[in-house]
């Protein structure tokens, strides 16, 4: 597949293309200065400076079968990974400017998705006891003891603060096909915040708390697959006023982590196209 990497701005509606490439890239994330962007192919990490893209590989160290999920700190001093071991994916940070990871997730395996505004707390699925069931989990940057959130109600993924840092939202199938959830960020208050047909995955809030943004898979789809026919979905924070922005062939890689810009005024996302034979 070609992948290309693209924004779209709220303001005008209009999408900018920033690279493509002839193999598989995800999940971009933005750099809080707004400057570039941070995506993974190959097993590797990426930046995209927005002046001048290009992919530029940044030092992981040992850490070379990374997935998509990984960002970057509210301050840009650090950079979280999820790379994977004999005993599966594990989290790991690293400085921004690369360097050697250190390991925080206390077993495996264990799947990044959400920093804490304050810079505190990481939110994470995983699954853990040799059960098949993906909860979330929060856990100190520093590491020690992980906090669950969920209890095995169903298969449960994306976990992405609110910008006040005060609710957690999140996908889930515990009553039938993935929706859109939320709790507070210590895991109270769990309830579903919208229900329709569609099969909807990794929410994420912009920064100004103003909007949600999610993915939208077709009825009946079965977990994330790529290279479907999808949608990217804007609402309210509190579910309302949702609508579809754009519609492409994408879904795995596409949005898995935050990818909003700084200012909340866009966010980066990946598409994908057969590549020419």
């Amino acid at each position: 597949m070609k992948s290309i990497l693209e924004i779209y701005t709220l303001a005008s509606q209009s999408v900018r293309q920033v690279l493509q490439a002839d193999t598989v890239i995800e999940a971009p994330n933005w750099h809080p200065s707004g400057h570039s962007l941070l995506i993974n192919g190959g097993g590797r990490l990426y930046r995209v400076p927005l002046d001048a893209p290009q992919m530029i590989a940044v030092d992981t160290g040992f850490a070379q079968r990374l997935n998509n999920d990984h960002g970057i700190s509210p301050d840009g001093r650090q950079i979280v990974i999820s790379n994977h071991r004999d005993r599966g994916s594990e989290i790991f940070l690293l400085p921004a400017t690369g360097g050697e990871p250190r390991l925080i997730s206390p077993d495996a395996p264990s799947w990044w998705h959400g920093w804490s505004p304050d810079g505190q707390a990481l939110a994470y699925v995983a699954a853990r006891g040799g059960r098949r069931v993906i909860d979330v989990y929060t856990i100190s940057v520093t590491g020690g003891p992980e906090t669950r959130l969920t209890q095995g109600e169903g298969h449960c993924d994306g976990p992405d603060y609110s910008a006040d840092g005060s609710q957690i939202y999140y996908n889930c199938d515990r009553d039938g096909h993935a929706q859109i959830w939320v709790m507070g960020a210590d895991g109270s208050n769990q309830r579903k915040l919208f229900a329709d047909d569609q099969v909807n995955w990794f929410p994420h809030p912009s920064p100004d708390g103003a909007h949600l943004l999610y993915l939208a898979y077709p009825t009946g789809t079965t977990g994330h697959p790529a290279n479907l026919p999808v949608a990217l979905c804007l609402a309210n924070p509190d579910g309302t006023n949702r609508r579809h922005v754009l519609e492409f062939t994408g879904g795995q890689g596409s949005i898995n982590v935050p990818c909003w810009a700084p200012d909340s005024s866009a966010f980066a996302y990946v598409r994908y196209e057969p590549a020419q034979s």
